[in-house]
């Protein structure tokens, strides 16, 4: 069993042990021990390549212990990517949103051990009265008198952490930091990967306009031979409307794919902080094979995923929050002070006469409150428990998605090799088809047939290298990118201090 389930001491134990341990203070609440992720067995990915030597197609990086350091893109080997990628970690604005968040989590910090110190207070005040004329006989002396009272005074007051909640606070602001700061990398691989998958499908759509392009000349044509044909009277009527829907047909598919690359582009805009109408993609038909992807080894996969950082982080901060709600069952102890000056002039204020002061600690102890310390230490403990039914889910998702993108990669990569041979037969049937009906063999129809085959196939074939690379940009996602668990800042260095400019606004 994982969850945690802690014993809510009783009022009088609480008392008197904490009155045994007053003076020399302590921390209440459960240590932290970090979370045993599931057990990995085996030494590969079970979609590894490695346990699929004789089959063709993508393969993982060799040796298999190696990991993407960095730039993650920059495995793809291209420049414009690598310069959009720039652009992006710089302009993004939902990454300057998580930055700010991580820098108010880190505020968050120094407003916790804020609390470790005396809150002093500083008074000046003035006051004017009048005493009434109507009094007893024997205060004649002081009887419709008007005076002034002059007052000036500091007041310290300070609450030691004796128990520890001041400190479980600091942990939990510091832990909760280190989940903002890996909730920003976090982001900041899901956009990076957006943009990456958006670029190869542009990339795609244009090699997908550059093939229908190509079929629209070529249909041109074949309606210009058939129409001749026909107005020669060799040919019939019924192939050049064979033909002639044939053109209209490709011709509608070629504008139809402005559409999608329309919409990449603009997303990819918007991912570089730039508004749609100032910004484009240049036309570039290409065709991508993934390179080696080197994914480690699965023992490796825990320190590399920013998510599972932030949700075992995420159980730091709820064990820290136990604690707190410990430290509200013990007394409270607040020692105060306050010393100044008070004179009816103004002249006579600083003598060392007009000097005023007080001193002395109190303690206090709730002796009931319907129970509710209670309740809330066990709302906490719950919470502790579904976070740690959190952190272990996002560990399976993460397998889950790099065995997912692995089969997908090598999959899709398989599946083109079958398909360029189908596109290479086609192509053959298609000539071997305008041979015949040239001849007189075989009608247009035919003719037709083995055009919509081959476009088919040509079609099919893109889609799978666009799917084939986006799956590769997704299997880096679900391995962590270039990230890996030393990058985390820790406590210290999520608690130190911090300069105006990192919290000034951005325009």
């Amino acid at each position: 069993m994982f969850e945690r389930n802690y014993r809510v001491p009783a009022s009088l134990t609480t008392v008197a042990s904490g009155f045994l341990v007053l003076l020399g203070g302590c921390r209440v609440g459960p240590p932290y021990h970090a979370p045993v992720p599931p057990a990995v067995t085996a030494p590969n990915y079970k979609e590894s390549t490695v346990n699929f030597q004789d089959a063709a197609g993508w393969k993982v990086a060799s040796p298999q212990d190696a990991m993407i350091k960095g730039n993650w893109w920059e495995v793809f080997g291209d420049p414009e990517l690598n310069a959009l990628e720039d652009q992006l970690n710089i302009d993004n604005e939902n990454l300057k949103e998580f930055f700010q968040n991580y820098m108010a989590a880190r505020a968050e910090i120094a407003e916790a051990r804020s609390q470790y110190w005396p809150t002093i207070t500083g008074t000046a005040s003035l006051q004017g009265a009048r005493t009434s004329a109507n009094q007893s006989v024997s205060s004649t002396a002081t009887t419709g008198r008007t005076y002034a009272l002059w007052n000036v005074a500091a007041d310290a007051t300070w609450t030691p952490d004796l128990w520890g909640k001041v400190r479980n606070e600091v942990h939990a602001a510091e832990y909760a930091s280190q989940v903002s700061a890996a909730d920003l990398e976090n982001e900041k691989l899901t956009e990076q990967a957006s943009l990456a998958e958006y670029y190869f499908e542009i990339r795609g759509e244009d090699m997908l306009q550059q093939i229908l392009n190509q079929t629209v000349i070529a249909d041109q044509k074949s309606l210009s031979y058939n129409q001749a044909q026909y107005d020669t009277g060799i040919g019939d009527y019924i192939s050049v409307a064979e033909a002639k829907t044939t053109l209209e047909s490709a011709e509608a598919s070629a504008t139809n794919v402005g559409l999608l690359r329309g919409q990449y582009e603009h997303a990819i805009a918007v991912l570089l902080g730039k508004i749609p109408t100032d910004f484009s993609v240049p036309v570039k038909p290409m065709v991508f094979t993934p390179p080696s992807i080197p994914t480690g080894v699965p023992g490796q996969l825990v320190e590399r995923r920013p998510d599972i950082a932030a949700a075992e982080r995420t159980l730091a901060e709820a064990n820290a929050t136990i604690g707190i709600g410990y430290g509200a069952f013990f007394p409270q102890v607040t020692l105060s002070a306050d010393a100044g000056f008070e004179s009816a002039t103004f002249k006579h204020l600083f003598d060392l006469a007009s000097g005023i002061w007080s001193a002395g600690p109190s303690i206090s102890q709730v002796i009931f409150d319907g129970w509710l310390y209670r309740a809330e230490l066990h709302q906490y403990e719950a919470q502790y428990n579904a976070d740690l039914a959190t952190y272990r889910q996002t560990v399976l998702a993460a397998f889950q998605q790099v065995e997912d993108s692995m089969v997908a990669t090598r999959t899709y990569s398989q599946q083109i090799l079958r398909q360029q041979d189908a596109v290479k037969d086609s192509q053959d049937y298609l000539n071997l088809e305008l041979v015949r009906y040239n001849t007189g063999v075989d009608p247009y129809v035919d003719v037709v047939i083995a055009q919509t085959t081959l476009l088919t196939n040509q079609e099919s074939l893109n889609s799978l290298q666009v799917e084939e690379m986006t799956s590769a940009v997704e299997l880096v996602q679900a391995l962590g990118g270039g990230w890996d668990l030393s990058q985390l800042p820790t406590p210290a260095q999520t608690g130190a201090r911090t300069t105006k400019a990192d919290y000034t606004l951005q325009h």
